[in-house]
């Protein structure tokens, strides 16, 4: 069964609490679709008047910041130890490289790596154990977390719930075309988004790009 027709056959409030949950687990870092749930949780809120798309934006940003806070406190006191162990685990994600990979992405961009890793699946993923490992201050981390789970989470559901309600409003006029444009601009829309986050990242001053030693 598809997860949208899943989600359809369950209760508000169990859509809610869901979202909350995979997203923060992913934030955690345990790799699971956050994405996925969230963008199928929106449109169905836009199907169907019982999923507020607030509570559910509410909720999601909530595991999104939740999920990014327990990452590092288990970062943090786990030390490297824990990455190993993840590599372990789940060796399609916690592999050297994709450690190497996040782990320059912190020593370059600092606390922005929190902020808009968000958008960046690797990085969701990494941002809140890595940040504990490297000792980054936490009200830095804080700060990064909080703003971008709200950006990511909230932008997210607003989006896939625009879409949906003018996918449903378009279908009704012009058959399936108006969904097809519909779905289009959605994605375009997250793609923009996405590729905006990565160059206003990379774009920051040098003073902004902190190295993670300095975070001691």
């Amino acid at each position: 069964m598809h997860v949208q027709e899943w989600l359809e056959t369950v209760p508000a409030v169990t859509v809610y609490t869901l979202v909350g949950v995979v997203i923060g687990l992913e934030s955690l870092g345990i790799p699971l679709p956050g994405e996925i749930i969230l963008v199928s949780s929106a449109l169905l809120a836009s199907q169907h008047g019982d999923v507020d798309p607030f509570v559910l934006g509410a909720c999601a940003s909530a595991g999104a910041i939740v999920g990014d806070s327990l990452g590092y406190a288990i970062g943090r006191k786990g030390g490297r130890p824990l990455l190993a162990w993840l590599g372990g685990k789940f060796p399609r994600h916690f592999s050297e490289a994709h450690i190497a990979t996040a782990e320059r992405s912190f020593e370059k961009w600092g606390m922005w790596a929190v902020f808009f890793g968000r958008f960046v699946a690797l990085l969701r993923i990494f941002a809140g154990p890595l940040a504990g490992v490297l000792h980054m201050p936490y009200w830095k981390f804080l700060i990064a977390n909080v703003f971008g789970g709200i950006l990511w989470a909230g932008g997210t559901t607003a989006v896939i719930y625009y879409v949906g309600v003018v996918a449903e409003a378009w279908l009704k006029r012009f058959s399936w075309v108006g969904l097809v444009l519909a779905v289009l601009i959605g994605l375009t829309s997250m793609l923009v988004l996405k590729r905006r986050a990565k160059k206003a990242a990379a774009g920051q001053p040098a003073v902004e790009r902190e190295p993670a030693a300095a975070c001691e």
